[in-house]
């Protein structure tokens, strides 16, 4: 294994969206990393396309039998952590609570995914990267003026404030414990990490910089100057002059004149967008690019998920790379001493279920035993 979390060893309770994409992050980084599945689980038809489990062995185990529970608290025996998605109660009702599998190991760091967190009045109820966003003051300032608020996918709950967030909660738990030789539970919720994400905006806001009007303000498309922009062919180009000089650059490549053209008089901005706009139909995304590419306008063609793997830059750089014939982001950030690698595509349910046990120290007759009693597929 490469990267510098090699030599850790994590058991991931398989679970979908941000669990899994906090593990691929440790994974990414070199851990090892076990994800156990439930008997029949699998979500896509073809598994070598869930890329959100690449990195990684899978064992799989019937955690509703008790003899199931036992395998997995005695693999964990023998790893630093523990990653579980659930709703707060279900591994405690499963016998897989934290007080339970830290008695069995007391350094393990335990992490949990939730979506409101394991207390609070919301935590046992349902909900999705657009409700936990929502509630974090996150989704409400991303839009068009007098629009509604547009969805940012499932970036900012599911992958930016949960998933790297429970990846980052467990590093830290995992360097504290080389100073105290104890783990810990690490309860990593979207709520609080979409919240946390907003943390310039909290700023900004109680400053009075910030209006709570959608699409009026210097980051959310309310400029003229930090915006995307249609070109003549239908695509797209994306515009981020913010500092005063790139800004000059702009108008200079654009044809304008600072002075009847002037950056921060917010009244004049939706006119003045309007005829950024009208300038920008009048090339192609390439002919722009041609212009604007590489210089200190802060300039970038918007580029579709395909086209972005094969831009010039990201390929220059390695920024994607193709791991058993799919195409796909690589491991970031980089390292100068010990980068990191995609040790392997995702794995089949169960596919590595026998190899895990007797690494572990399963004899063959006890991995038969616990097959012919279901615990194991």
């Amino acid at each position: 294994m490469a990267g510098p979390l090699a030599g850790t060893r994590i058991v991931e309770v398989s679970g979908i969206g941000p669990g899994p994409f906090g593990a691929m992050m440790l994974a990414d980084m070199g851990a090892e990393v076990i994800r156990v599945e439930r008997p029949g689980a699998g979500m896509w038809e073809d598994p070598s396309l869930d890329l959100l489990n690449r990195g990684r062995r899978c064992i799989t185990i019937d955690l509703k039998q008790p003899l199931g529970v036992e395998t997995l608290l005695r693999l964990l025996e023998s790893c630093d952590a523990l990653l579980e998605g659930f709703r707060p109660g279900v591994m405690e009702r499963l016998g897989l609570g934290p007080e339970v599998c830290l008695e069995r190991n007391p350094g393990l760091v335990y992490g949990r995914m939730t979506g409101w967190g394991q207390t609070g009045p919301l935590a046992n109820a349902a909900g999705h990267d657009i409700n936990y966003i929502a509630l974090a003051g996150a989704l409400h300032p991303i839009g068009r003026r007098g629009e509604p608020p547009t969805i940012p996918l499932n970036l900012v709950g599911d992958f930016g404030g949960g998933g790297l967030m429970l990846a980052f909660g467990v590093v830290c738990a995992l360097l504290e414990r080389g100073r105290s030789g104890k783990g810990q539970v690490v309860d990593a919720a979207m709520v609080d990490g979409a919240a946390t994400l907003m943390t310039i905006f909290h700023a900004t806001q109680q400053l009075g910089y910030w209006s709570d009007e959608r699409g009026t303000n210097l980051l959310d498309g309310g400029s003229h100057f930090y915006d995307a922009y249609e070109t003549s062919d239908g695509k797209w180009i994306s515009i981020g002059s913010f500092e005063p000089q790139f800004y000059a650059l702009l108008l200079e490549k654009l044809g304008l004149d600072l002075a009847t053209f002037p950056q921060m008089d917010k009244e004049q901005w939706p006119a003045q967008k309007e005829k950024v706009a009208a300038l920008f139909l009048e090339r192609t995304r390439d002919q722009w690019c041609e212009l604007l590419e590489g210089t200190d306008v802060c300039f970038a063609p918007v580029l579709t998920i395909a086209e972005a793997r094969e831009h010039p830059h990201n390929t220059a750089r390695g920024t994607f790379t193709e791991v058993g014939g799919v195409g796909q982001p690589r491991p970031t950030p980089r390292f100068g001493r010990t980068d990191s690698e995609i040790s392997r595509p995702p794995a089949r349910p169960g596919e590595h279920t026998d190899e895990i046990l007797a690494e572990a120290g399963w004899a063959s007759e006890e991995i038969a035993g616990l097959r012919d009693q279901g615990a194991i597929a």
